[in-house]
């Protein structure tokens, strides 16, 4: 059968602008509480993060021998279901979708006066410290509709977990994780029939002296 679809599908889906928008929510806002912090006499360097998308490993940052142990943020999709209630079957899909961040820590053991510092302690305070930031970013006011009312219906926290990230089949010691599951609702839509028009009527309503009611159309077949 000859293909049906006249129109070429060029668009991102729902799905990619919001993960996209997230991760730009979140460099914007820890930029400006960098600013904030200075402004307050704070160290800005203690609300720094880099935020990445769709990294399978962006912990290895943390170990390509530079001294930047700054806080990561991956952000990526995992999932969605579809609502058929809240659709229909022509060309909008109402999605539930699920969107990891996830927070990830690096500290290193320290010896000092009053004793031992563990590495892997001050690692989880670091991914705790970012998670607690994307959290209450992501979950202010002003983002209820992740800056994109009309497009997304809600966004919830799903779930919060930590963990540490695996390295050739082993923990690492010095780098915790910590991810946020963020469920966002909204729509997604597909390509539609376009219409055709077939004739151009104009119709011109009169009414005559005696009320009668008089109608002139034109019809132009082009």
């Amino acid at each position: 059968m000859p293909p049906l679809i006249d129109s070429l599908i060029d668009k991102q889906d729902g799905f990619e602008i919001i993960r996209d928008q997230i991760a730009s929510i979140l460099a914007i806002e820890i930029q400006n509480q960098m600013v904030l912090a200075t402004a307050g006499g704070k160290d800005p360097l203690d609300w720094e993060l880099r935020i990445f998308t769709e990294r399978s490993n962006p912990f290895e940052q943390f170990r390509q021998g530079n001294d930047n142990k700054t806080p990561i943020i991956n952000v990526w999709f995992d999932n969605s279901n579809f609502d058929q209630k809240k659709g229909n079957t022509v060309g909008r899909q109402n999605s539930e979708s699920i969107f990891n961040i996830d927070c990830y820590g690096y500290g290193e053991s320290t010896e000092s006066g009053s004793g031992h510092n563990p590495g892997d302690k001050e690692a989880s305070l670091e991914a705790q410290k970012a998670l607690r930031l994307v959290r209450n970013i992501l979950m202010a006011s002003e983002y209820t509709y992740l800056a994109l009312r009309g497009t997304v219906w809600q966004r919830w926290i799903q779930s919060i977990q930590t963990f540490q990230p695996p390295s050739e089949g082993r923990s690492v010691e010095q780098i915790v994780g910590a991810r946020l599951a963020l469920r966002v609702s909204f729509n997604e839509f597909s390509p539609q029939v376009t219409p055709q028009i077939l004739d151009l009527l104009s119709v011109n309503i009169n009414r005559a002296e005696d009320g009668q009611i008089l109608v002139n159309a034109d019809y132009d077949y082009t």
